[in-house]
């Protein structure tokens, strides 16, 4: 308590802080508990940046704990001799957002580095793209992605286009853990900036360079010239930044009923009709359904705050009603697709690659075999996709085709690194004129996948424990996984548990130990019998425990029966 004290009584009075600054902190000086929590440790720099609630504090995002970490990161920059280079910066529609993005930029700058800051609100796979195009060493995207209106957060991108991996990710947080005194990082005026040409505002001509890329995912413009008229699609960019670059793309390849759901179109940090601006999160579509329904549409799209996921519905003629699917539905419906059709126009690549993440969906397996395309598994989060890209393109082993992850991020093409909801809507949007040029839908379409691949399903289970006391249970729940394996999860055997944490997968009829292949991760993955499977993991960015599993059923309903059942079984085991 002694340390939060000292950092709560140095804020209040060292004059490195603003007087707003001070205000709100002396007016919380007889809550304890709130003190604690805002000065109990520093806002962590992770693998992928900083993210939590906005307020004053070392445990908060604010221009201190912003402008902390960017000193850190210029450091890093400068040891890296990559200074000339510059940096690239995008933001979102978050509370303070502009504010974040400029205090980021002028430490750069105040650093000698030059900033390419967008001139409004952009998706983060944009900023991918863009620093690609301008050739800087990394990226900055002030975002909270999905969290909830008081959060925001800061992303960092290399000059692959890709969120950092080992061993940047480390070596960059140990360059933010090192700055200590807050009287050391630097900053300058926004007017001297510009004066020295180091502070540059990018726009239309990026965006105009990012739809020519998106556009060449496209694989058959004369079915979407042969249906545009008759298709209908409702969208929801969730007050986000989508809203102008998906209408956009649709317009362009000619699409002409959109519809777009009034109450969400503009941005608004508040979220204000959303709970959660999640596009996992049925509730989240309550006012695309209703508009959906009004217009008659054949599908519903939304994307997340910084759009890089992707929720849809889809009509179904039989029941009348619109059904939801998953990431790993959608993932799997563009991936069918683009692979089936690119075979089928010669358009596959020398040695075509799909990478996916450990969690998502085993249909991939089987799709990608029936289209001779390497299958590449790789750890959650789609850094790791990224990752692939830049080392096929280093190796010349493999051509990038497609990639996904369960948590409703996909990316078609090589344009970014990371996952892409306008790709993805685009891409969707394809599939969709396609069916409908066949006179199917597209849960007709999902449907005829599942008859041919298998019925595969798969769900999530979360527990959520915040504060000090949270993330020591979290600790512990892993930590009694790792020791004591369960042997079966219900009438499932446990065949092998592989520690990513360890790089050790070990046979559990036999007990022969062989290593993972992937980086250290703190995860957890039962491969059990029946085509089922099991994986635990910390979330990175909220205080949860993540249980992921999946099953393969005779049918829709025998699907959902097993992984129900399997999901009361983790359960008992926990």
């Amino acid at each position: 308590m002694n340390d939060v004290k000292a950092q709560y009584d140095f804020w209040c009075s060292d004059s490195y802080f603003d007087d707003a600054t001070k205000a709100e902190l002396k007016a919380i000086a007889d809550n304890e508990n709130e003190i604690t929590d805002r000065f109990y440790k520093d806002l962590a720099f992770g693998t992928g940046g900083l993210r939590g609630v906005i307020g004053a504090g070392t445990n908060r995002m604010n221009v201190y704990t912003v402008r902390k970490a960017t000193q850190g990161l210029a450091n890093y920059i400068i040891k890296q001799g990559g200074q000339d280079k510059g940096v690239a910066i995008a933001y979102d529609s978050r509370r303070m957002s502009p504010e974040f993005a400029d205090e980021a930029a002028l430490c750069l700058n105040a650093n000698g580095i030059k900033a390419y800051v967008f001139d409004a609100l952009r998706p983060t796979p944009e900023l991918s793209f863009a620093l690609r195009t301008k050739k800087c060493i990394a990226g900055i995207v002030v975002t909270a992605s999905h969290n909830p209106p008081e959060y925001n957060g800061y992303k960092v991108y290399w000059e692959d286009g890709a969120q950092v991996t080992a061993p940047k990710d480390t070596e960059i947080i140990t360059e933010v853990n090192n700055v200590t005194d807050y009287h050391t990082v630097k900053t300058m005026s926004l007017e001297d900036a510009k004066a020295q040409g180091l502070y540059n505002v990018i726009g239309a001509e990026i965006d105009d360079l990012y739809m020519e890329e998106l556009k060449k995912q496209i694989l058959h413009p004369e079915i979407i010239k042969a249906v545009a008229k008759d298709i209908k699609i409702v969208y929801s960019p969730f007050n986000g930044t989508g809203n102008v670059p998906a209408r956009r793309i649709l317009k362009e390849l000619g699409f002409e009923n959109v519809y777009v759901v009034p109450e969400q179109e503009m941005p608004d940090p508040n979220f204000t009709t959303l709970e959660y601006p999640n596009p996992e999160d049925p509730k989240a579509f309550t006012l695309a359904l209703k508009l959906a329904k009004e217009k008659g549409a054949d599908v519903v799209l939304a994307t997340d705050p910084d759009a890089d996921r992707l929720g849809i519905y889809a009509y179904d003629t039989k029941s009348g009603e619109y059904v939801p699917f998953t990431g790993n539905m959608s993932g799997m419906l563009i991936a069918e697709y683009i692979l089936r059709e690119r075979t089928k126009l010669g358009l596959m690549p020398e040695n075509p690659a799909m990478v996916k993440t450990i969690v998502t969906t085993n249909m991939a397996d089987p799709i990608a075999e029936k289209y001779n395309t390497k299958l590449i598994e790789v750890l959650t989060g789609f850094k790791f996709i990224g990752e692939q890209i830049k080392l096929f393109e280093q190796t010349g082993s493999n051509n990038y085709v497609f990639g996904l992850e369960e948590s409703y991020g996909c990316l078609a093409g090589t344009h970014a690194r990371d996952k892409d909801a306008i790709v993805a809507v685009m891409c969707l949007c394809e599939v969709a004129a396609w069916c409908k040029y066949n006179n199917i839908t597209l849960w007709d379409q999902m449907l005829n996948i599942y008859k041919e691949f298998g019925f595969f399903k798969e769900d999530l289970y979360t527990i959520t424990l915040k504060g000090m006391d949270g993330s020591a249970k979290i600790q512990e729940m892993m930590e009694n996984l790792r020791k004591n394996p369960p042997k079966n999860f219900g009438d499932l055997k446990v065949l092998s548990f592989r520690d990513y944490e360890m790089d050790t997968i070990t046979d559990m009829a036999t007990g022969a130990v062989t290593p993972t292949g992937l980086p250290k991760s703190n995860v957890l993955y039962f491969d059990l019998d029946n085509n089922s499977w099991c994986c635990a993991r910390p979330s990175g960015t909220e205080p949860k425990i993540k249980f992921y599993m999946g099953v393969k059923g005779e049918s829709l309903e025998d699907a959902q029966a097993k992984v129900a059942k399997l999901t009361d079984d983790l359960k008992a085991v926990l």
